[in-house]
Parts: C-alpha cells; structure tokens; sequence
C-alpha cells in the first residue's frame, strides 16, 4: 500500500454562490453576433454555429448543476501539494485491490480532470475480477483547473513531467503507468523517455514521431493519416498558433466573457469528436459544462493557453523511449501517427490499436471502450516488463 506524504493536503472545491450567480448574470446579458452565413452540412465551417450555442447558453444558465460536478470531484478524492514553488492539484482513487498497480493519467487543453471522472472508478475498482486494477493519480496542468497559475515561463511539457514524478514519489508510488492524450501524451512521452526508472511503461493516444520522418514505406492508409496531420496543422490549427504566441491577447477574452470561453472550448470538442454535426451526439452538454465552468470559476483559460507558448513544437527531436508502450490511434483523432514513425520514437511498442470509433476524447466519447482499450494497453505493458 502507497504512503501519502504531509505535504499532500486534502482539497475541496467550493464555488461562492455570487460567483456562480456573476456566470448567470454574465449570460443573461450576453452580446452574441449574427447567425453564420453557411447552413446545412456546412454550418460548423465558420465554427459554433448561433442556434447550436444558445442551447448550450440556456442549459448554463437554467439547467446546469455545478455543484453536483464538485460533489463528484470529492467522491473520487481531490488534493493539492506544492511542487518547485507551484501549487498543483490533482485527483487520487485508491483501489482497494491488493495487486492494483499506480497509473498516472494526464489531460490535455482544452480538457481537464474532468475528462476523467467518468472512467476512474472503474480503472480503481473493476466489475470484472479478472480486470487489472489501478490506482489512479489525475493532476490538473500548471495553469489549470485548481492547479497553480506559473508566474514565471519554464512550465513546459520536460518541467511538468518532473513535476509529475515527483508528485507519484509523495505519494508513494517508486515505479508507475503514465497515460495521456494530447499534451498529456507528450508529457507522457517525456516520462517514458526521461525517467525509466521510475516508469513502467506507458499507454498513449497520442504518439509523437521524429522530424526526419518520411512517406517511404508507408501504406496508403498511412499516408492518408500523414496528410490530413499535414492539412490540420497547416488550415485549422489558428487556435495553436495564437496561444503559442499571443496567449495573453486571446486570454482577457477567455477569463472575461463565459460566451468567449464557451465558444472557444466548445468548437473543439465539435471539431475534433467523432460525430456528424455536434458534439453531444456522444458527450453530454453537461459533461462539457463541467469542462468549460471549471475553466471559468478557475479563470484559467489564459493560463492554460501558455502550455502552448511553453511547449508547442518543443518535443526533444532526440528524445527515445525504451520502456514498455501501448499507442491507440482513434479513427477522428486530429493527428494520427503512422506506425513506422511512432517506432522511431517509441522502441518498445508492444501493442497497437486502432479502434473502431472515438476521436482526440475518447474518455468523454466512448468511455466504455477507452477504459477497455487502456486495459488491454497497459496489461501488455505489464507483461512486457
């Protein structure tokens, strides 16, 4: 059984009731632009579209439970600790299995802990006996959530990834599984790489290859994925290149207006989900609410836009990873990683999964098979050690 460190505090989030009543206010008199000037299979091109967002702003305001979200924070189990002078925040489920083996998950932006709270439990506490089980260690990013805000530059994906061994280190945890998706798997990728003594292997949705990669050698649905990376990053990805360089401009916008915020986070989850038109075809209004309103009462949506100014294109081109990996590419995702270049990186890759459905939230989207797919990862993980 882990020990948890005195300087591990326990947390409770609790909004003021004039802060969320300031949220209701805030939307009740929103200013909102036209409707777009495209319709049909072709209403998101300009982005969230005006009807599509007024339902989303009416629920906010009338419908939503904000403190039924921080009541499933504290079931789950929430604490902070201060790492290299910064506070960092992040929630603990303990299973209560003798052979549960300590993972690690880590969010991306525009995500949170709360692309986590429906898939926790069952990682810590299976139905199925035979199922593998884990203690799982979910920290809010510098800049996020209940996390601290740096005040200083440096919190890039190499500092946070130290951070995060230290944190597993207080809590008990010598050697451990890492997960991510998005920033979570770079991070990831930088603890496999930096610290195999500490980590076990890892599991990620997110594989990154090496920039000498080419199209020799690859299949045609390989090259496939190879361009349509090409095309995201070179036509959609406005949204990156703005908070990799001008974070603080987009960020009175974020922390100021409940509808900025909203419209900004909320276009990604259209984007980038695998769905036809809107993103509630398979994630909940109130599951996204959860998202964005902790984005809000945390005014963290400049501070969590610098990971890009910190990190973006900062993956050590050098950088191996020789511990165990297991990499699942979802059919939407917006980058996905031809095999061939994810093992110039990843040396070890013991299993691959390309599974039938879910895009860049598969926790959020198809939580039963994203907890079945990290399973099987991290089994074959821990049978390759």
């Amino acid at each position: 059984m882990s020990r948890q460190s005195s300087d591990v505090q326990v947390f409770e989030a609790r909004a003021s009731e004039a802060d969320l009543d300031d949220l209701r206010s805030r939307l009740a008199a929103a200013r909102l632009p036209e409707a777009e000037t495209v319709s049909g299979d072709d209403r998101w091109r300009q982005g969230v579209p005006l009807a599509d967002l007024l339902d989303v702003i009416d629920h906010w305001r009338t419908g939503y439970d904000w403190r039924s979200f921080e009541r499933r924070l504290d079931r789950i189990g929430q604490f902070r600790t201060t790492v290299d002078g910064l506070g960092i925040h992040f929630l603990h489920r303990r299973s209560p299995r003798a052979d549960a083996v300590p993972l690690l998950v880590t969010h991306g932006w525009p995500g949170s802990v709360a692309e986590f709270v429906d898939v926790i439990d069952e990682l810590a506490d299976p139905g199925d006996p035979g199922a593998p089980a884990f203690h799982v260690v979910a920290p809010s990013l510098p800049g996020f959530g209940y996390s601290d805000k740096p005040t200083t530059t440096g919190w890039g994906v190499e500092k946070i990834a130290a951070a995060w061994v230290e944190l597993m280190g207080r809590l008990g945890y010598a050697r451990f599984l890492a997960h991510g998706g998005d920033w979570g798997g770079n991070i990831t990728t930088v603890l496999g790489g930096r610290f195999p003594e500490r980590v076990i292997g890892i599991h990620s949705t997110f594989a990154a290859g090496t920039p000498d990669s080419t199209m020799d050698g690859l299949t045609a649905i390989e090259r496939g994925w190879a361009e349509e990376t090409h095309d995201f990053w070179h036509h959609r990805a406005a949204y990156a290149k703005q908070q990799a360089t001008r974070p603080q401009t987009i960020g009175y916008s974020l922390v100021d207006s409940p509808i900025g915020l909203l419209a900004w986070l909320l276009d990604k989850f259209a984007e980038w989900s695998d769905t036809e038109d809107s993103p509630f075809e398979t994630i909940s209004r109130d599951r996204v609410l959860d998202d964005v309103t902790l984005y809000w009462l945390t005014r963290s949506g400049a501070s969590a836009a610098r990971i890009y100014y910190e990190s973006h294109n900062s993956l050590d081109p050098d950088l191996r990873v020789d511990v165990p990996a297991a990499i699942t590419i979802y059919p939407r995702d917006t980058e996905k990683c031809p095999r061939p270049w994810a093992e110039q990186r990843y040396r070890r890759v013991v299993r691959w999964n390309e599974p039938r459905a879910g895009g860049h939230f598969p926790s959020l989207e198809v939580p039963g098979l994203f907890v079945d797919d990290l399973r099987d990862g991290l089994s074959a993980v821990l049978a390759a050690r």
